[in-house]
């Protein structure tokens, strides 16, 4: 029951930062949801729970994909996930994805990188769902702030 609140209070934070941003893109049948936040943003529990190191200087990369089924609800699928960052410097990161799988319910696709205040992010998302060939590629630059 206690792994499931922190999944709960996991999945609401990250989803009213993303009900604000509403960053999220269109491919056939999937919606990718996609944002970065610094990772002091999610609750101390959630982070125990998940191996999420909080602070603001780090900061989290967070992907979901969902399956369209015409009459039905969307559906969380899993994915092989691949991303990148490059800062205004040009100096490019790789960020290393792991699935989070809430019994099939929700599935989210996290990675950290560190940052610095005021840096801002051009990332590179690679999404190929479960069962398909051809991956999809999600863009979007973040900035942070560490301060």
């Amino acid at each position: 029951m206690k792994k499931l609140f922190v999944a709960l209070t996991f999945l609401v934070a990250l989803s009213s930062l993303t009900a604000n941003a509403q960053q999220s893109k269109q491919f056939g049948d999937y919606t990718i949801h996609y944002n970065a936040l610094n990772s002091s943003l999610i609750s101390p529990e959630a982070a125990k729970a998940y191996g999420i190191r909080r602070s603001d200087s780090r900061a989290l990369i967070n992907i979901s994909v969902l399956k369209n089924t015409e009459g039905q609800s969307p559906k969380a699928v899993k994915a092989t996930v691949t991303a990148s960052g490059r800062n205004l410097t040009g100096q490019t990161r790789v960020v290393e994805m792991r699935e989070i799988d809430e019994n099939g319910e929700a599935i989210y696709y996290v990675g950290e990188l560190s940052v610095r205040n005021m840096e801002s992010f051009d990332f590179t998302v690679m999404v190929t769902p479960e069962g398909q060939s051809k991956p999809y590629k999600v863009k979007f630059r973040q900035q942070f702030y560490t301060e």
